[in-house]
């Protein structure tokens, strides 16, 4: 029994450490741009065809306490309204499915031409979210007996093993010539997730997100001539005491996209790298990322798979090029 009480409390030991990286934070995507009304509403609408991205992220696989992403979303652009509009579903599992998230999002955004070259849109996310605990096979504290160090079936009190609850947030993107950048605020109306009695201090903190880069064509000619398109971007987000940055490059080539990431919570050392490889066509794109952990979770993370898919709907027809946004394909 003195065995099985050791195993239970190293095992806890590794959860709360693991954990302890999500607290106070949303669920994330290192192809940050690949899924882009989870970054910002205002990207509704911002691609020239209707837009279908699904995505998976597998977030340290290796040590039995997973935490998985699931997302599906699609946007269009209404040029006779000079607006865009999408939706989003995602599910996160974490702690092998000891907390289920699952969210319906609906993104409205407002296109506005400044000039020939500035571009800025405004947007806006309604959504709702189910939250669910599965207790069943936890053990807490106080389901060990202290003498006998037998397992009891006595579990704490709690309201209810589910919470519903509403979510807002808004954002604007823009664009001057060959530079994009954007802000959001998810979370605006904080609601409170907690399904503990009594407990008044689950109310999601606000995710404030920046971010900005660039697109730069350089070529270079020889016995193999090739035009390269340079995209440095960098992204910050805060929400609560969470702070990150992660700083980057896309390297396109024809259809072969490539990218690097450093990804920063303002500790002493890093916290992961990043490394993309994609495919891209008219109508497709893929992407696979891995994040390589350096920071003192390393030995237990084993870092972070991630694939993205999308997909370009219908026509070119009726789009000039002078009224798109300029934003990163993945």
């Amino acid at each position: 029994m003195k065995q099985i009480v050791l195993r239970f409390i190293c095992s806890s030991v590794l959860v709360v450490i693991l954990s302890y990286v999500s607290l106070g934070q949303d669920p994330e995507f290192s192809q940050f741009f690949a899924n882009p009304l989870h970054v910002n509403p205002a990207f509704a609408g911002t691609s020239e065809l209707p837009r279908a991205v699904v995505s998976y992220r597998n977030q340290w696989p290796q040590k039995g306490a997973t935490y998985t992403t699931y997302s599906i979303s699609y946007d269009q652009i209404s040029t006779k309204f000079n607006s865009g509009i999408g939706f989003q579903l995602l599910h996160d599992r974490e702690l092998n499915n000891v907390v289920n998230t699952s969210s319906a999002s609906f993104s409205y955004s407002y296109h506005l031409k400044i000039n020939q070259w500035s571009f800025v849109t405004m947007g806006l996310q309604s959504g709702l979210v189910l939250k669910q605990f599965n207790v069943e096979n936890l053990i807490f504290s106080s389901n060990i007996d202290q003498l006998s160090g037998e397992i009891t079936g006595a579990v704490p009190v709690y309201s209810d093993e589910k919470k519903i609850y509403p979510d807002f947030s808004i954002g604007a993107v823009g664009q001057h010539n060959k530079i994009f950048w954007g802000a959001s605020a998810f979370h605006i109306n904080q609601p409170n997730e907690s399904i503990l009695v009594g407990d008044q201090k689950g109310k999601i903190p606000i995710k404030y997100t920046v971010h900005a880069g660039m697109r730069t064509k350089k070529h270079h000619n020889g016995l193999l001539s090739r035009e390269f398109t340079f995209s440095p971007n960098l992204m910050y987000q805060q929400q609560g005491t969470f702070k990150q940055v992660n700083l980057g490059i896309y390297l396109i080539e024809k259809s072969f996209l490539l990218g690097g990431w450093v990804r920063n919570n303002f500790d002493k050392r890093p916290d992961s790298i990043i490394a993309l490889a994609g495919f891209a066509r008219d109508k497709f794109q893929f992407g696979y990322s891995f994040d390589y952990t350096l920071s003192k979770l390393s030995d237990y993370s084993f870092g972070s798979h991630e694939i993205s898919l999308t997909f370009f709907l219908g026509r070119l027809d009726g789009i000039p090029v002078k009224n798109k946004l300029l934003i990163p394909m993945i």
